[in-house]
């Protein structure tokens, strides 16, 4: 039995063969890059926070470095500017991060300078993303949880 051909209706039917992988190509393509970047940006947060806890451990091991003799008496306590600035150099170094340590007046400050090295955003030309830290510690004397 011969079946007759279909007719044609004047409108001429395209071949969408393949138009979903395309598709599917480019919607991996961009989830893919969506996460790799949650992953830098994630990374870098971690480092952020990574750097902000060695300034504020830094900052901490050089206020400890008190007058002693002063402290014992009861007078004002002060910090030892150079003993805190090599206590707390001392702990960057072991840390493994470079910093900068200031000291003004009671108080002293420490800045971590650290980098994060991406593993997706290198595809892209993005091969570091740097990151500091900043914490200080000031010196108070109390009497009965008080500042004095």
């Amino acid at each position: 039995m011969i079946r007759p051909a279909p007719k044609r209706t004047g409108k001429r039917r395209r071949d969408e063969h393949g138009s979903i992988t395309v598709w599917m190509a480019l919607s991996s393509f961009a989830m893919i890059f969506l996460l790799g970047l949650a992953v830098d940006l994630g990374g870098q947060v971690h480092t952020h926070e990574r750097a902000h806890d060695v300034a504020a451990q830094a900052a901490r091991a050089g206020g400890e470095e008190v007058h002693g003799a002063a402290a014992i008496q009861g007078h004002a306590l002060t910090i030892s500017p150079a003993a805190a600035r090599v206590a707390a150099q001392r702990y960057l170094d072991a840390a493994g991060v470079s910093g900068t340590v200031t000291i003004t007046g009671d108080t002293l400050t420490v800045t971590v300078h650290d980098s994060y090295d991406p593993q997706f955003l290198g595809l892209i030309g993005i091969h570091r993303l740097d990151v500091t830290g900043t914490a200080t510690a000031r010196l108070i004397r109390t009497l009965g949880g008080s500042e004095q």
